[in-house]
């Protein structure tokens, strides 16, 4: 399984305006091509004064081949969208991981 994270500093005046058009607009687009099985959004959490809110959006997909279809076919669309509502807002960078185990741990409460 690969991981596709986007990682996103997202200028705080419109950080949540952004948070909110991705969850209604974006990710549903990016799910809509068939490509991916889940999705999450994490705020980072350190404190850095950079004047913007980094996330990592991040999306489940079964093979290299299915990212690569998906980075060929629909990314450079969907990208264009998200930068023709933020140009000059935001950052972003993305970085393709392999799963190589999932451990979770489950203490019962009494």
């Amino acid at each position: 399984m690969i991981l596709y994270n986007v990682t996103v500093s997202i200028d705080n005046t419109v950080a949540d305006e952004w948070l909110q058009w991705m969850k209604d607009v974006h990710i549903p687009e990016v799910m809509e091509t068939g490509y991916f099985m889940a999705n999450q959004i994490c705020r980072v959490m350190e404190d850095e004064d950079t004047g913007g809110t980094t996330y990592a959006v991040q999306y489940t997909c079964r093979s290299v081949q299915d990212l690569q279809e998906y980075q060929r076919d629909h990314s450079p669309a969907l990208q264009q969208k998200v930068n023709d509502r933020y140009a000059g807002r935001y950052a972003s960078f993305r970085t393709m991981l392999e799963i190589v185990g999932v451990n979770v741990e489950r203490k019962d409460q009494e």
